[in-house]
């Protein structure tokens, strides 16, 4: 799967010096994005268990021991993964996950 993109992860992580610690687990569901193949919601869920799936093909992830969170708004047929916010589990509890 393609993700677009890492930009939008280094962002955050160089934005805040609290959020360093941020990198090694962003990075490593990049990695894990880029060479997994999802052909459905269902099919992420089974291997990635703490995903959230919510409309509009967006997914939520669980990243640094629960400490941040990543949206991703996934095209399963193009196999194409858009990050749509990245934040700490504070900030995503300010927004609308299916619309952000």
């Amino acid at each position: 799967m393609r993700i677009i993109a890492l930009s939008t992860l280094r962002i955050f992580w160089e934005s805040h010096r609290a959020y360093t610690d941020a990198k090694t687990p962003l990075v490593e569901l990049y990695r894990h994005m880029e060479k997994a193949t999802y052909p459905t919601p269902q099919a992420l869920k089974v291997e990635l268990r703490t995903a959230s799936i919510l409309k509009g093909g967006r997914v939520v992830f669980n990243v640094g021991g629960n400490k941040y969170r990543v949206i991703m708004a996934i095209d399963y047929q193009r196999q194409l993964g858009f990050i749509r916010f990245v934040g700490t589990h504070a900030q995503y509890d300010q927004i609308n996950a299916e619309t952000v």
